[in-house]
Order: C-alpha cells, then structure tokens, then sequence
C-alpha cells in the first residue's frame, strides 16, 4: 500500500511449476478462539470475521459500516481523540498506531490492535529525496513489536507486508529482492500478519491480471507464521493505473481465493490516486459499492461456517482442462457441510469434484446462484468461467 508521504505503497495445484509448492492441504489450526489470548483485542464470536479499510477518515466510518466494514486499519496522524470518538460512535473497531493518545485510552474496546508501519520489508525512502535504502531489518521489527507488546500486552500486533510475500523478483524490495527467506523473521515480530498485492491492476507483466498471486501470497504467508493469523489486502478501485481498474467479479474472486487459501481477515484498499487522488474512491463508485456491500454481507453470514476448522483431504477435484486448476475448502457448520470453491486461472473449466466418505444422491445448493445440483455418491460436476467462486451448501455427510 502506499499512502500520500509515508509508507503504505487449498490446495496448492493453482501454482506454476516454477513456483515452489508450500503446502499440499488446507489450513486446519485457525478458529476464531484464537482471539481469545488478547482480552481487548477483536471479537471471539463465530459471527465475526475482519472486513477492513485501509487508513480512511472515521467521518466515513458509518458509510462504511453500513457498506459491511467492521474495522478500520490505521488512522491519519492518529489515533486522536476525536478519531476514536467518531469510530466509538459508528460501532467501528480499530487497530492503530500506539501513540500517546491511544496509551491513554487502553480502556476503550474500539482499539482492538496494534500496527506497526506498513511495509518494512520494501526498500525504505531516504530523506530529502536521496533516493531509496534497503528495507528495515527484521530485528527491528522484532524489537519494536517488544515495546508494543510490553506497553500493551492485552491486544494484538498486526504488521502488513508488501508484494515480495507473494512475488519473489519484486524489485521494489531493492537490495533485498529475491530473498524470501526474510519473511519467517518478520512475522516473529507480529501477532497477525498480512501482505499487500494487486494483481488485477499491476502494470508488471509477470503479475498483471495472474489473480492467483493473491492465494500464492496467502498460502505462503500462513507457512512462515505458522501459528499466527493471516489477513491480506484486496484491490477495488484503480489505484494508480488509469487504465484498468478491477471488476466486481475479480473482487469477489480474489476475497474468496484468499479466505479458501486460510486468510481470516480481508483489508481493502480503497485509495485511488490517478488521474485524481480520491481517499475513499470505492465510496464514489456506486458499481463497486453495491458489489462489495454485498460480498461484505455474504462472507459475516457465512463467518460462522469460515471460522469452523476445516475438514482436510476430504475433497479431490480434476478439471478440464488440467491446466486451470480449482482451488478448494470443505466445511461442517452444525448439520450442514459447505464446500467453497474458486477457480484459479482466467480461463473456463469443467471442474468434477469428490467428496470422501459420502454415499448416496444429495441435493447441492449453489449459494447465492439460485441453483442446485446433485451429487452421487460424493461426485458432482459443475462449470467454472475465468475467476469463478462458486460456494455449496450440502447436508450432513458424517464427516469427522
């Protein structure tokens, strides 16, 4: 991300042979207990799931509760007073700077984090316009998150990351660019750690339009934080390309790809700085808006289901063509077994899935498409157009 002066700039079958393969099974550890080690930090409930912006007035802060946000993730020169009076107002959680105002009101349950800045990992501006250094070292993170920690242990640190979480040859890292192995020791210095990549309107061609670098980024991410949290950031406006800016359909897509792909937390950046700078530009686009209100409301209905652990290696898909690959999370809210699904490459596939251990024929209800299928003995088809999520709901199957 980047911000005016400062610094803001599951199955694995989706990654391409010259990527590394992370891991070859969902994340299973994450529930939403995991909160509950930070007594003031964000909500226990099944109910809730992180639907965030990125560094926007608190004056906006009922707009965008109504538009399905629940946290704000940083606040200009702040938190002050009046800040977290106008987000207290509008029922907007925050995490933010630790500053001296947010020291004096530890008692205010609308600070439910800490960050620190954004983007330590990326080459870091020199003053007076000198040019760039390298990135800030990872002990210093880890020694800043100490201080944090030791301030306020009750809740959270969260630290966001930049492209080279999901793009090793980001050149934008400097002299860092192409040394992931930095990542693991970064995120010793977090509580929850995210990462920043926009792929529908990057201008590189090695990443433009390749939506799957947001799950890539996710999936890599949970193995170096391995027991932290992950969130991550999405696009929905144009950012600096003035010619291209992401659809709705590519929104939706990327949220899912990233929540199938274990991130418990989706931030929006919803910046736009070319041809004008707009703060809030998903605001002032009324497509966009109603597009994201409504992803918003599906994934808090569906959180209770996303917070339960997922069923692992109880799903196999085979498409066609087998070079567009289905990525996939399975499941079991009370009675019910709910297999999400997204497809990971810009091209039509016919997607055959099996489900282990179940018998007989069952109705699958497709979320939100006003449809349903049928599956026979655990295997049901459905067809996926580029960027597809499609999301089923299935009765009990006896999974353990």
């Amino acid at each position: 991300m980047k911000y005016m002066f400062f610094n803001l700039l599951t199955a694995c079958s989706f990654l391409t042979p010259s990527q590394p393969i992370i891991s070859d099974e969902p994340v299973t550890s994450f529930t939403q207990g995991h909160y509950s080690q930070w007594p003031n930090g964000p909500s226990t409930s099944e109910s809730f799931f992180p639907l965030a912006v990125w560094l926007q007035n608190p004056s906006r802060a009922e707009q965008f509760r109504q538009a399905g946000f629940n946290v704000y993730i940083g606040l200009w020169k702040g938190p002050t007073e009046n800040q977290l009076s106008q987000l207290k107002a509008a029922g907007m959680k925050v995490i933010c700077d630790q500053n001296e105002v947010a020291l004096r009101n530890l008692e205010d349950p609308t600070i439910i984090g800490w960050m620190h800045g954004d983007e330590p990992d990326n080459a870091q501006a020199l003053k007076e316009g000198d040019g760039y250094g390298p990135p800030i070292l990872p002990s210093k993170i880890l020694e800043d998150y100490q201080a944090i920690k030791k301030a306020d242990p009750s809740r959270p640190v969260l630290l966001n990351l930049g492209q080279g979480v999901a793009w090793d040859n980001y050149i934008g890292r400097g002299v860092r660019r192409n040394h992931p192995e930095d990542y693991p020791e970064y995120v010793q210095g977090c509580d929850i750690a995210s990462f920043d990549i926009y792929p529908a309107v990057h201008r590189d061609p090695e990443i433009a339009g390749n939506l799957w670098y947001v799950g890539r980024g996710v999936e890599r991410l949970i193995e170096w934080s391995k027991p932290r949290t992950v969130w991550n950031c999405l696009e929905c406006t144009h950012i600096s390309n003035v010619d291209r800016k992401p659809t709705p359909h590519e929104v939706r897509c990327e949220a899912w790809m990233s929540i199938i792909h274990g991130s418990r937390g989706l931030i929006y950046f919803i910046h736009q700085f070319k041809p004008v700078f707009r703060e809030a530009a998903l605001l002032d686009d009324p497509e966009m808006l109603r597009a994201v209100t409504n992803l918003n409301h599906q994934i808090t209905d569906l959180a209770p289901v996303i917070n339960s652990p997922t069923i692992a290696d109880a799903v196999h898909v085979v498409t066609e063509p087998d070079d567009a690959p289905i990525a996939t999370m399975l499941k079991k809210h009370g009675e019910t077994t709910y297999l999400f699904a997204v497809g990971m490459r810009n091209q039509k596939t016919e997607a055959t899935f099996q489900i282990y251990d179940m018998t007989g024929q069952i109705k699958v209800n497709v979320i939100g498409e006003d449809r349903s299928l049928t599956a026979n003995n655990g295997s049901f088809q459905d067809v996926f157009e580029p960027w597809d999520v499609h999301l089923y709901r299935l009765k009990n199957l006896g999974l353990k």
